[in-house]
């Protein structure tokens, strides 16, 4: 759902949470008059402008109340989130509408697997929020802040969240299974290989509780090792996905997955899974602290402390977002002081203390909490503890400018082909190998 970087560039694990800075980002946008227009001519003195913030997914500012909060110290300003599930859906979209100069909200969301392009090749249409006022570039991890900028120094979206990766499982249903339920000691049964966790989910199945399955897809397995995985797509700006040891590791555990009986064979974000979240029809998820929002959004009252969270078998980061300031906006100053707002520390911990949504922000590290309903939703793990142990030992991994297109045809494609079809493995690479080679015009 969310990750990457420009090829020249890299994604670091963030190194000593302990010895991250511990002052706040100075002075997030300050209030403005509540009747203020922006200099483009938007909005009304006397009545509300409305801002849209376009995201997918859930970002968790609606569910921690951040938009609420805005429009009560600013009365004048009504913000509406357009949202559409799937990165993958919405990304086009966005697109377009640059390139039409008109329809693109006036916050826009920018996943990290999108962020290379959207720097190369759109640079122009976003506005420079390094330059916003109480924005400072030391206030984001240096990688993070690096991802979002260009070479001459514009910066076209601030960071949101990061998605170290952590392994979501049922407790109910693992015991049904017959299977350990303590984190710890499952961390310790598939610690530093995917291959353990394939092959707890062959025990799981032989007592599986009735219409249940080990994982919800072989696509999320794939996604889960290829973000561990310091090999990817490109080698700076060569593509190098056929040869590249760490595409191979990935497909070959999703492979595992696909052709056994172990998965539900869901793709993922769609209502579908959706649907079999909330009714227990699977029992891990790969889980970066974004996909704590999914299951919270989608699990209703019976998920929770059902839910629990351990290690994953190896360090990785699947995910992470910006939000940038269209330049065809006609409110372009008030969207972005709400992005400034947004992407504040203590609004990054707020979103966190929500739905565990990891802050790219060091200055929200401090004393990071969940909320109570939240640690209870998933059996009070040490979530802080299990997501920045993982983001410090992610690899340094390389982003291409068709890094997100070419994990999208794999999965997409060639994943569901092996699994919803039944296609063999090669079969399901071949078609996914013409649509990459059709991306990149080969």
């Amino acid at each position: 759902m969310r990750t990457r970087t420009r090829g020249s560039r890299r994604l670091v694990a963030f190194a000593a949470v302990a010895a991250l800075a511990t002052g706040l980002l100075a002075g997030c946008s300050e209030d403005s008059d509540s009747g203020s227009t922006d200099a483009s001519g938007g909005g009304n003195a006397h009545g509300k402008i409305t801002l849209t913030v376009g995201t997918y997914g859930v970002f968790g500012y609606k569910q921690a109340g951040l938009y609420d909060e805005y429009m009560k110290l600013h009365p004048d300003i009504s913000i509406k989130e357009n949202v559409t599930e799937r990165s993958d859906v919405y990304y086009p979209k966005m697109l377009t509408r640059l390139q039409a100069g008109s329809g693109a909200d006036d916050i826009q969301a920018i996943e990290i697997a999108n962020v290379s392009e959207v720097v190369r090749t759109q640079a122009d249409k976003f506005e420079d929020l390094g330059k916003a006022k109480g924005v400072d570039e030391s206030g984001w991890l240096d990688w993070k802040w690096k991802q979002a900028t260009t070479d001459d120094g514009k910066t076209i979206g601030l960071g949101t969240d990061i998605g170290p990766m952590g392994l979501c499982y049922r407790k109910d249903l693992f015991k049904k299974a017959g299977l350990p339920t303590d984190r710890d000691e499952l961390a310790k049964l598939w610690k530093g290989d995917w291959g353990k966790y394939v092959d707890l989910g062959k025990q799981y199945m032989k007592k599986a509780p009735s219409g249940t399955k080990f994982v919800d897809s072989a696509q999320g397995v794939y996604n889960a090792v290829m973000s561990g995985s310091k090999e990817r797509y490109y080698d700076g700006d060569k593509p190098v996905y056929e040869e590249s040891k760490g595409r191979k590791a990935a497909w070959n555990a999703a492979m595992d997955v696909a052709t056994s009986n172990m998965s539900a064979k869901l793709k993922q974000f769609d209502t579908p899974w959706n649907q079999a979240i909330a009714n227990s029809k699977f029992a891990t998820v790969s889980c970066p602290p974004w996909m704590l929002g999914q299951i919270l959004e989608n699990g209703g009252g019976s998920g929770k402390g059902q839910w629990d969270v351990a290690a994953a078998p190896t360090a990785a980061n699947w995910g992470g977002s910006f939000l940038g300031v269209p330049t065809q906006g006609k409110n372009k100053d008030e969207a972005t002081k709400l992005a400034v707002w947004l992407t504040a520390p203590e609004q990054q911990a707020k979103v966190f203390a929500k739905q565990a949504s990891f802050p790219s922000t060091p200055a929200a590290y401090t004393n990071l909490k969940v909320s109570p309903d939240t640690a209870t939703y998933f059996s009070d793990a040490p979530l802080a503890q299990i997501f920045s142990d993982a983001a410090k030992n992610t690899p340094v991994a390389d982003f291409g400018l068709k890094d997100q297109q070419i994990g999208s045809a794999i999965t997409d494609i060639g994943v569901l082909q092996v699994e919803q079809q039944g296609k063999s493995p090669a079969q399901g690479w071949e078609a996914a190998t013409k649509e990459i080679k059709d991306v990149l015009g080969e």
